[in-house]
């Protein structure tokens, strides 16, 4: 009877170490089906991404910023000529007067004199230096009377920036 006794606490110890060996490899299975898994997610995630990669074409998308871009170009100026006829248009005469007022005003709040910084400046030669712009000025055709400078005339300064945009438009 102390021989079973002992053997049968042997048994009980190997029962104990092959139950922990048993859940040591349950676990390592358990662990390799997560790794598989995984595997098989990143597989799914390669073609995903590959299948995007194909599609993308960044010369094609490059092409379509810079058209966007032109187009958005084109749409501001468009947008800022309409504004301008559009004040043009609704303009009033006292509106300059009002917004005189309103400047003068907002300077006298500052403590500043408008005539008194405007009298320090120092005065426009009237020319246009080629060389330090790089660029010739665009000359605009004069379509009837009045042939005097172009900054002499309000209607002949018009006429100049009417011919820088028409020059853009082509452009």
């Amino acid at each position: 009877m102390a021989r079973d006794l002992v053997r049968t606490r042997r048994y009980q110890k190997k029962f104990m170490v092959m139950k922990a060996n048993i859940q040591a490899v349950s676990l390592k299975i358990q662990t390799l089906k997560s790794q598989n898994a995984m595997g098989q997610a990143m597989k799914g995630v390669t073609k995903a991404m590959q299948n995007m990669n194909r599609q993308l074409n960044l010369p094609q998308i490059q092409r379509i910023l810079q058209e966007f871009e032109k187009q958005s170009e084109v749409m501001d100026m468009k947008e800022e000529v309409m504004n301008d006829a559009m004040d043009d248009a609704m303009e009033d005469e006292g509106d300059e007067e009002e917004t005189d007022q309103i400047v003068t005003q907002v300077l006298d709040e500052l403590g500043l004199q408008l005539t008194d910084q405007l009298s320090g400046l120092p005065s426009a030669s009237g020319s246009i230096s080629i060389a330090a712009t790089g660029k010739v000025p665009i000359v605009a055709q004069d379509g009837g009377g009045g042939g005097g400078a172009a900054a002499a005339q309000p209607n002949d300064a018009d006429a100049d920036l009417q011919a820088r945009l028409d020059n853009l438009r082509r452009k």
